[in-house]
C-alpha cells in the first residue's frame, strides 16, 4: 500500500493506504500517481503508440496526457489523482468527480503535492499552522466543502481540472469537465430506458474480472439498485453487506434482507458494538486527510475489514443518487425558494449552509473571542456556494442545487472519506451512480422528471422499477437512524470529556471550553440535536491532535 508525493521536483511513492504508482517516463515528462482506470480499452484505442498489455492505469494517463492534454484526460472515465513533473513545472491531474484527493503546497524546494495531507504539511517551509476558516466550514457543513484544507498552507486540488504549478509561483487551472445542462424535452419513458443502459455500463464498468464483489447495502433505493444490477451483470458471487447496532435503533435491516433475497446474492451483516466504536473512534478519524462529521466513518471502515476479510478487492456501493438525481436535500431548499423576501444568491447560500443544521448558529458561542476575531478577517463560507447557486451553466434551481451538491459533498466528503476507509482496509471502493457519463445525462434529464410532486429521484426509480420490488423503488427515504446520542451517553463518554477537556484542546484557545462543558452537561435548549453538534466538535478536536494542528 502506498501513496505518492513530489517534492523537489522529484516524484516518489510513500507509505499509507494507496494505490499508488511509479514514477514512469513518456514524452520527456515523469509521472506518479494512483490510479484506476475503468475504460481501459477505449483509452489504448484512443492513443496513437502500442503500449505492452501490462501497462499500468498511471502509464496508461501519462501517455493520454502526452498526447492530447487535458483533452486527453477528460476522455477518461475512472479514478484518478496524477502528479506530472514537466521541466520545472508540476502538474496535477484529479479525476472527473473527485474519486481520489490530491494536496499541493509551497516548500522551501518550491511546489510540492501528495495525496498525503499529512506528509505534505511536514515538508520543510510548508505552512502548517491552523487555518481558522476551515473551522468553521467544518463546523457548518461537517465537512470541508472546497479546495481549503485545516492547514493554511495547503490546498486540495479540485476534481475535474488539470492544475499547473509553475517554478515562479503561479498557477494556471485548466478545467476538463464540468457537468453542463442540456434541454433534452423527451418523455419520462425515453430517458428512463437511456438511463437504464447507462446505469449498466457504470456498475458493469465497476466490476471486477474474475473475482467476486461486494456491495454496501442499505436497502435504500441506491444500494439496492446497484446490487440488482451486479447479480445480473456479474458472472462472480455477489455478497451485500450491511450494518447494524448493539441498541434497539430503529434500523433498515429488513429492507436490505429482503434486496439481497429478491437478488439472490449473499448478505453479510455486522453488528457494530458501542464500545467497538469507541476503542476505533481516534484511529479512523486519523485516516480521513481532512475530518467528516459523519458517525457512520467507524462503521464503515469496519464493513470495509470485513469485505476483505472475505476476499473481495473491490466493493461497490450506492453513493451519489442523492447528489446526481435530487435526494431530499432539495426539498427545503426549494420550499425556502417560494417564500425567500431577500433576493440575490448570497441569501440562497446562505439558506443552504442553514440546511445543514449543524454548528452555524453556534458559532459566536462555540468559538472563543480569539478565533471569532481571526474569521473576522477572512471570506464568508457562502462563497464556496455561490458560483453554482447563481444562474450561469444550470438554469433551474433543482439543477444549481445538484451542481453544488455534487461539487461540494460528493467531491470532499462522500468520495474522499469512501475512497480513504477503503484504502486503509485494503479494498477499493466504486460509486457507479457517480460515473462521469451518468452524471452528464442527469442534467439532460428535465427537473421535473428528477423531482415528481414529492417524490425525490423519480427518474431514476423509473429505470429499475423493473429489477426491485415495489416496496423498495417506492418506499420513502428514511435512512439508517444512528444511536449517535446513545454512544455519547456510554461508551463514548469517557473519550469525549477526555479529548475535550485536554490539555492540547484547551491551549489551542479554539472553542470556548464554557460552552463544551455545557454540551458535555447538556445544560440548556440545545435538544435534540446536541447528540450531532458534539459529535462534530469531538471529530475535529480528535483530527486536530491526530495532525497536530494549531499547537
Amino acid at each position: 500500500m502506498a501513496r505518492f508525493t513530489v517534492t523537489g521536483g522529484v516524484p516518489s511513492l510513500i507509505s499509507g493506504p494507496g494505490a499508488a504508482d511509479g514514477p514512469y517516463r513518456a514524452g520527456g515528462l515523469v509521472a506518479v500517481g494512483e490510479a484506476t482506470v475503468f475504460d481501459r480499452t477505449a483509452v489504448r484505442r484512443a492513443l496513437s503508440c502500442d503500449l505492452p498489455d501490462d501497462v499500468t492505469d498511471v502509464e496508461l494517463l501519462l501517455q493520454a496526457y502526452v498526447e492530447r492534454g487535458s483533452a486527453g484526460i477528460a476522455d477518461v472515465e475512472g479514478m484518478f489523482a496524477l502528479a506530472i513533473v514537466d521541466g520545472d513545472d508540476l502538474v496535477l491531474v484529479r479525476d472527473h468527480v473527485g474519486s481520489r484527493t490530491l494536496f499541493y503546497a509551497r516548500t522551501v524546494s518550491g511546489w510540492a503535492a501528495s495525496t498525503s495531507i499529512r506528509d505534505l504539511a511536514r515538508q520543510p517551509g510548508c505552512d502548517d499552522g491552523l487555518n481558522v476558516r476551515a473551522v468553521r466550514s467544518f463546523l457548518t457543513f461537517a465537512y470541508l466543502p472546497g479546495a481549503e484544507t485545516f492547514f493554511r498552507g495547503v490546498t486540495e486540488a479540485l476534481p475535474g481540472r488539470v492544475l499547473r504549478l509553475r517554478a515562479d509561483g503561479t498557477s494556471i487551472e485548466e478545467v476538463f469537465w464540468e457537468p453542463a445542462e442540456v434541454d433534452d424535452p423527451r418523455d419520462a419513458h425515453q430517458h428512463a430506458r437511456e438511463l437504464r443502459r447507462l446505469l449498466e455500463r457504470a456498475v458493469a464498468r465497476r466490476l471486477p474480472d474474475g473475482e467476486p464483489v461486494g456491495v454496501l447495502l442499505s436497502g435504500g433505493v441506491d444500494s439496492s439498485l446497484v446490487t440488482a444490477l451486479a447479480a445480473t451483470l456479474h458472472e462472480n458471487p455477489v455478497t451485500a453487506y450491511s450494518i447494524s447496532f448493539d441498541t434497539d435503533t430503529p434500523n433498515e435491516l429488513g429492507y436490505a434482507g429482503m434486496v439481497a433475497a429478491h437478488c439472490g446474492v449473499g448478505h453479510h451483516v455486522l453488528t457494530v458494538p458501542g464500545q467497538a466504536l469507541a476503542d476505533r473512534m481516534a484511529e479512523t478519524v486519523a485516516l480521513l486527510d481532512c475530518p467528516v462529521g459523519d458517525p457512520l466513518t467507524v462503521p464503515n471502515l469496519m464493513l470495509a475489514e470485513a469485505a476483505a476479510a472475505q476476499g473481495h478487492s473491490v466493493i461497490l456501493n450506492g453513493e451519489g443518487g442523492d447528489p446526481v438525481f435530487g435526494g431530499p436535500k432539495n426539498l427545503p431548499m426549494l420550499i425556502f425558494e417560494l417564500f425567500r423576501h431577500e433576493p440575490g444568491t448570497r441569501a440562497r447560500a446562505q439558506a443552504y449552509l442553514q440546511s445543514y443544521r449543524k454548528c452555524l448558529d453556534d458559532l459566536p458561542v462555540l468559538l472563543t473571542v480569539d478565533a471569532l476575531a481571526d474569521l473576522e478577517q477572512t471570506a464568508p463560507s457562502t462563497e464556496v456556494l455561490v458560483p453554482y447557486l447563481q444562474q450561469g451553466a444550470m438554469t433551474s434551481l433543482l439543477n444549481q442545487l445538484l451542481h453544488t451538491n455534487l461539487r461540494t459533498k460528493g467531491a470532499h466528503h462522500i468520495l474522499t472519506k469512501v475512497e480513504r476507509l477503503t484504502a486503509a482496509s485494503g479494498v477499493e471502493g466504486r460509486a457507479p451512480l457517480f460515473d462521469r457519463d451518468m452524471i452528464d445525462y442527469a442534467f439532460r434529464v428535465p427537473p421535473a422528471q428528477k423531482l415528481y410532486g414529492t417524490s425525490e429521484k423519480w427518474i431514476l426509480k423509473q429505470a429499475v422499477r423493473d429489477a426491485l420490488p415495489a416496496t423498495i423503488v417506492d418506499r420513502p427515504k428514511s435512512g439508517m437512524r444512528v444511536p449517535v446520542q446513545q454512544w455519547l451517553d456510554g461508551p463514548l463518554r469517557d473519550l469525549t470529556h477526555d479529548v475535550l477537556g485536554s490539555r492540547a484542546a484547551l491551549d489551542r484557545g479554539l472553542l470556548n471550553p464554557e460552552t463544551v462543558r455545557a454540551w458535555l452537561r447538556k445544560d440548556g435548549a440545545l435538544l435534540p440535536r446536541q447528540g450531532g453538534k458534539l459529535w462534530l466538535v469531538l471529530t475535529l478536536e480528535l483530527w486536530l491532535q491526530s495532525f497536530e494542528v494549531g499547537r
